[in-house]
């Protein structure tokens, strides 16, 4: 029977700080950014606002916080006059925006018809939004005017002040009402992407964006709707909200959230918008949808009668947690990642950890085997958008196989005592393997004030990875040519096309059309590798100066570039290590990436019966102190250990290479390595290598005192 329960993730699209689409942010969780920085002027003025004392009234005690890139906004795209802009909330015109690439991102944009009566846009928006404040402020009037009175000030000079002070708020115009209302965030995504289902917004504080799913996840089930574009929606990171949350004192006074830390003090606010557009799971797999994960279950609840509406309470979290693991039909136990609500905050911190390790318990859950942690650390709290934040985090780490880093946390709060928990702080991004032929799992949690409690559990939809990891933010220009001077053109032209205001997406295009165009068979060549497009010039400015000195650069920087020819190259050969070149982390990266380096693993995994997985001892969680670390170098130096890493990692290695069409004239090896030479020679097959990788070490170990 079809799975009518389960709904798939089909589509996604989002703006958070220093990520500015969903590609943007996967590179930032991949690679760990820290996006959280000063408040920019753009927002509010630290000068006039900031005091390091937190009682002291209308002045705030942290400026520090995780704000949106700017983003380019035609509004005659969507059919809106310029003129209403100032008069329309920036939540409104952003939430457009995300939803329009989630609908893209999806297959469902402009030129593919659907049924737009069936797809409905339900999302968390709090009810404060961004033009409430100034237009409101406008009607403070009759109170300027009578302490100005009061003051003797004269009337004329009295009508001048009031008239300067209105004019710096917003005016109010026809279009200030629709303009300000949270609904019409998404009642102006329906209007203007004519989607005709059900248009709603909820607001459960820092849980909206979940209890938005909640909702969409009943519209789904229920029938009434075929597909839904759902999320959170905050761009609200204004010196009012900033002054809540000071005056609550929940905010960090050194500026940094540093989930389930020893060193946490309080969260720092966040401004993002997170949307996904979902689909029961039959229909989506019947429409031929991309799938990038698939929601198993959610549960709710509130904390109910305690004594403060804003402190947060174990027992209804973990009702919330219960619920969504009963309802999904699975037990917690194979969950592998848990991406926390995680303020860092240390009594929220801590009362979140005390649920799920009660929860966890209850479900039969055994030893250090879940990641714990929270894409606040990056981004901070994103208010009604941080279960969204959160559910594209967890989605993305699931269609990719990775697990994402926590920053701050290297130091764990010794009141968790996680050592003895379910479970480890994920600190640097590792490859996520299968563990005892379970799907990978995750399970999502966000909590907002008044007790309002979500758990989702979120499953992969295909076992392999099948893709590779690319997110965009290393761009390879690849250049080739018969004579010096077409290649020096060809450098000019590419330069004066991205000069001429080519965006960062097209860039990527015109590097994909070079390296299609590439021939590695002219004599003269050039490749560059940029890693970050703001910097582009840099890069081609180095390279001209290299092919302009007669590729033969003197003095020239050549970070990133390579230039071959005139001679042709000669034959290749792969030299494999032995014994001692191992160490801890190796083939990370190549293992998060590329297919057939995880595959390679998965398979190592499963020939290896310790008492660990063997992926585990190559590329551990990060040691929390040095005596930990020294273990683990320690355990992977073993004889037996060694010897199958190396082996696993070079073959990981060699298949990547080969992938790429990369193969050798002649291969060697030192000492073990020989092993490795006679499979990447085609003497021996890949699982013979595995095998005799491990039985090699173990007689070897067994013969030297398993040393």
């Amino acid at each position: 029977m079809p799975d009518r329960n389960s709904v798939a993730i089909i589509g996604m699209g989002c703006l958070f700080p220093q990520s500015p689409g969903l590609k943007k942010y996967w590179n930032l969780l991949y690679h760990g950014v820290d996006a959280i920085s000063e408040v920019p002027e753009s927002h509010w003025s630290a000068s006039e606002y900031f005091d390091s004392d937190p009682k002291r009234p209308d002045h705030v005690y942290c400026t520090r916080g995780g704000f949106l890139t700017p983003i380019a906004f035609d509004p005659t795209e969507f059919g809106i006059p310029p003129k209403s802009l100032e008069a329309t909330d920036t939540s409104q015109l952003l939430g457009l925006l995300a939803a329009k690439m989630a609908l893209e991102d999806s297959g469902y944009g402009a030129d593919r018809d659907f049924n737009r009566d069936r797809t409905s846009v339900i999302l968390g928006v709090t009810g404060t939004q961004e033009l409430v404040i100034p237009l409101s402020s406008r009607l403070g009037h009759p109170k300027w005017r009578k302490a100005l009175q009061d003051s003797a000030i004269p009337p004329d000079k009295t009508e001048e002040v009031i008239q300067k002070i209105s004019e710096s708020y917003v005016p109010w115009q026809e279009n200030s009402f629709p303009g300000l209302l949270g609904n019409v965030v998404a009642g102006r995504i329906c209007n203007r992407l004519d989607l005709r289902g059900t248009n709603c917004v909820v607001d459960a504080a820092c849980a909206s964006s979940m209890s938005a799913v909640h909702l969409s996840l009943l519209e789904l089930h229920s029938g009434r709707s075929d597909m839904v574009v759902t999320g959170g929606v905050d761009t609200l990171n204004d010196i009012f909200m900033h002054m809540c949350f000071s005056k609550t004192h929940t905010l960090s006074t050194t500026g940094d959230a540093r989930p389930f830390s020893k060193d946490a003090d309080g969260t720092v606010l966040g401004e993002g918008i997170g949307m996904l557009v979902l689909k029961r799971l039959p229909d989506a797999e019947r429409d031929g949808n991309r799938i990038y994960a698939v929601i198993k279950g959610l549960g709710s609840s509130s904390d109910g009668k305690s004594q403060s509406i804003y402190s947060p309470r174990s027992e209804g979290q973990a009702r919330a947690l219960r619920a969504a693991y009963q309802t999904a039909g699975i037990s917690p136990a194979s969950i592998q990642l848990i991406e926390a609500h995680g303020t860092g905050t240390r009594v929220g911190d801590r009362v979140e950890f005390d649920a799920l390790n009660q929860v966890f318990e209850e479900f039969g859950a055994n030893g250090n085997k879940c990641a714990l942690g929270s894409v606040k650390s990056m981004i901070g709290h994103t208010k009604a958008s941080a279960g969204a934040a959160g559910l594209i985090k967890a989605a993305l780490s699931l269609y990719h196989k990775v697990l994402p880093p926590t920053l701050k946390a290297e130091s764990p709060d010794p009141g968790l005592d996680i050592e003895n928990s379910h479970f480890y702080l994920n600190t640097a991004t590792r490859p996520w393997l299968t563990n005892n032929g379970d799907p990978r799992r995750a399970g999502i949690s966000a909590f907002g004030f008044g007790g309002s409690n979500f758990h989702v559990v979120l499953e992969e939809y295909r076992r392999d990875k099948t893709e590779i990891s690319w997110d965009g933010s290393t761009e390879i220009i690849a250049l080739s040519a018969s004579q010096p001077h077409a290649l020096v053109q060809s450098l000019k032209q590419f330069k004066l096309a991205v000069d001429d205001g080519l965006a960062e997406g097209e860039f990527s295009l015109k590097a994909a059309e070079s390296r299609r165009n590439f021939s590695a068979d002219h004599p003269y060549r050039m490749l560059m590798i940029c890693e970050n497009f703001s910097k582009y010039q840099d890069l081609f400015e180095r390279a001209s100066k290299a092919l302009v000195s007669g590729l033969n650069p003197d003095n020239v920087n050549l970070k990133n570039i390579y230039i071959g020819g005139p001679q042709k190259p000669g034959k290749l050969a792969f030299v494999f290590p032995g014994q001692g070149s191992q160490y801890l982390g190796m083939g990370r990266d190549i293992a998060c990436t590329f297919p057939q380096a995880m595959q390679i693993l998965e398979k190592a995994n499963k020939k290896f019966k310790g008492p660990t997985r063997l992926s585990d001892l190559i590329i551990p969680p990060v040691a929390h102190n040095p005596q930990e670390r020294t273990k683990q170098e320690a355990i992977l130096k073993r004889t037996d250990n060694a010897q199958p890493a190396i082996g696993a990692i070079s073959l990981a290695m060699l298949k990547v290479l080969q992938e790429f069409g990369i193969d050798p004239a002649a291969t060697c090896g030192h000492s073990f390595g020989e092993l490795t030479a006679l499979c990447a020679a085609g003497w021996i097959s890949e699982t013979a290598l595995l095998e005799l990788s491990i039985t090699r070490g173990q007689l070897m170990a067994a013969a030297g005192g398993n040393q």
